[in-house]
């Protein structure tokens, strides 16, 4: 049997393209040796937001509900039902796909993939014929020295095993799985050390957006160190001794687990090498999706590139699309960050840290000036936008607080699209909600907010 594609790799960038050539009637074969979904799914993006969601709900409570006029006693966190809760949203997001991929066509084959050449994939026991490859093996985590010679360090992976919560936990890199971590063990009162070797954490955003995550850190108990890094493990009873170089010098820690995120490495075995693919860090390849071999295709981490999820999908949409005879092209220009921290970041096209002040025009609006901000109890936090000092084009736009990863979309649209900061200011926003912080980041840019 001759395939028109088969793809290797059941995560985002690889079931999202199966399932698009699926629904355009191509003949699709999916190999995944392990969970449809991949580390997004089962590992990753999934997981850890049914871990924070309980832990929000939590928090609200204890934090929030006598304020609101709402009488709690005994509220406690139970971590074997918030297990519960994440292991069962991974089922259902697993399930999901698989009737998905059934709804289309697309041919699940359960075995770990061997490339043998342009034309032809070993699956297990079954060689496959086919047109088109598409690679989204994925990444994994970095585990860099020390950390790498010593038992029982944590990586992302590793943490969605615990049975139990651990009594302390010290966390290597204050990037987002980092911070992310944090506030989930942190809210549960655990004692929490983010080592970071950049000057702040969130080092890919704005050093406002980082001072607002670290003051509600720091309020949560965690301890942070900036320009620091671990140069020493040891293994102790019952946890770990590390030494920490710091700006104020040597210090000396013990936690009972270590977490290390510092990253991810693309997936890329023997048999990609073998072909002859062009590798920078990860699979290079052109923004049709193809790599030197114009019908094998990559997409999501194996490139080494932008890992998120979001970013997989929509290259496994460009890729079936090429695949299917449609010229299409990954356009990078307006591709959101997303953090779920308390409050949480969200972040898209141009930074404040990148831009040229002489060139652009920068308001921030505080969260404290909004009704609905109020109504919630919420404080902490504000939008940025960015846009061109003589055209007024909105060219970034950054917002930290409650839902900012659901209200970033307005920012996403306005950067791809080159719209103007007037014409988001003539669109009405509803009241009050919180996306009117944004309305006022607008406004200070293009002339005066009403509401500051």
């Amino acid at each position: 049997m001759l395939y028109d594609a088969v793809v290797i790799g059941a995560g985002p960038g690889g079931y999202v393209a199966a399932i698009k050539l699926g629904q355009r009637g191509k003949k699709v074969a999916l190999v995944e040796k392990s969970f449809v979904g991949g580390t997004c799914t089962n590992w990753g993006c999934i997981p850890t937001k049914a871990l924070l969601s309980s832990v929000h709900l939590y928090s609200e409570i204890v934090e929030k509900s006598r304020q609101l006029g709402v009488t709690v006693e005994n509220v406690q966190c139970d971590f074997p039902a918030v297990r519960s809760h994440m292991n069962k949203v991974v089922t259902m997001s697993r399930k999901g796909i698989e009737y998905l991929l059934k709804k289309y066509n697309v041919e699940l084959v359960s075995a770990e993939a061997v490339i043998e050449s342009n034309s032809l994939v070993k699956a297990g026991e079954t060689t496959l014929e086919t047109k088109n490859i598409i690679i989204a093996t994925g990444s994994y985590p970095s585990l860099i020295p020390p950390f790498d010679r010593v038992p029982g360090v944590w990586t992302s992976d590793d943490v969605f095993k615990m049975e139990k919560l651990p009594e302390s936990i010290l966390i290597v890199g204050g990037g987002v799985i980092g911070v992310e971590f944090a506030t989930f063990f942190s809210t549960l009162k655990i004692p929490v050390t983010i080592v970071e070797v950049m000057d702040h954490i969130l080092p890919t955003e704005d050093k406002d957006v980082a001072e607002v995550i670290t003051k509600s850190l720091k309020k949560k108990g965690v301890q942070i160190y900036e320009s620091s890094k671990v140069v020493g493990v040891e293994p102790i009873d019952d946890g770990f001794r590390c030494l920490i170089e710091s700006k104020e010098g040597k210090i000396e820690k013990t936690a009972q687990k270590i977490l290390v995120s510092v990253g991810r490495r693309p997936k890329i075995g023997e048999d990609v090498k073998a072909l002859g693919l062009e590798i920078q860090r990860g699979i290079k390849t052109n923004t049709k999706m193809q790599t030197n071999i114009p019908n094998i295709y990559a997409v999501g981490d194996v490139r080494g590139q932008i890992m998120l999820a979001h970013v997989a999908m929509f290259e496994g949409v460009v890729a079936a699309k090429n695949i299917c005879g449609e010229e299409s092209h990954m356009d990078y220009s307006a591709v959101p960050s997303v953090i779920f921290s308390n409050p949480e970041v969200a972040s898209v096209g141009l930074h404040e840290k990148d831009a040229d002040p002489s060139q652009v025009k920068i308001f921030s609006f505080p969260l404290s000036a909004n009704g609905r901000a109020r109504t919630i109890l919420e404080r902490e936090g504000f939008a940025k936008v960015i846009a061109d000092k003589n055209t007024l084009k909105v060219l970034g736009m950054t917002i930290v607080g409650p839902s900012a990863t659901d209200m970033m979309m307005e920012g996403v649209v306005a950067v791809r699209n080159g719209l103007n900061a007037k014409d988001l200011e003539e669109s009405i926003h509803p009241h009050p909600t919180l996306t009117e912080t944004i309305l006022g980041a607008i406004e200070g840019v293009v002339e005066m907010p009403i509401h500051l």
